[in-house]
């Protein structure tokens, strides 16, 4: 249930993320989800695509620097104190998040995990029947 997602490293400078998005979305490949963090210099664009390979090669043809890294995608009802047993579950396994973002709508919440060992963090969610979401699942939302 390993999910692959995209990073970006944009100028932290105006219109960088407005032209990621219309490249992608001229290349027919969509967003599913993403998050941006940003020093004085530069911004780390993070996001899962539609497609991507595809992605990885319109934006390194726009001489963009991108890096892929797998994430796991937890599906976690979107209510009081749910991420909380996950995140319980996930720290007593030893397992350290280096970053994570979510996303919710209606009743559900999604929340992608980069932990420091992503095998391990399967394992323990599977075991605890916690639901991974696969990334086919995940551009359907």
């Amino acid at each position: 249930m390993l999910i692959k997602q995209l990073s970006i490293f944009l100028e932290n400078k105006r219109g960088r993320f407005t032209e990621v998005a219309k490249i992608l979305g001229e290349a027919n490949i969509n967003m599913s989800a993403f998050t941006v963090s940003e020093n004085s210099d530069f911004g780390i664009l993070r996001l899962i695509v539609s497609d991507t390979d595809k992605a990885i090669q319109v934006l390194r043809d726009k001489l963009y620097a991108v890096s892929v890294t797998d994430v796991v995608c937890l599906y976690c009802p979107n209510q009081p104190g749910s991420l909380g047993k996950a995140m319980d579950i996930i720290t007593n396994a030893g397992i350290f998040v280096e970053y994570m973002y979510a996303f919710s709508q209606g009743d559900s919440a999604h929340v992608i995990i980069r932990p420091d060992n992503v095998e391990k963090t399967v394992e323990v969610l599977h075991d605890n029947k916690l639901t991974l979401i696969a990334a086919s699942d995940l551009y359907k939302l």
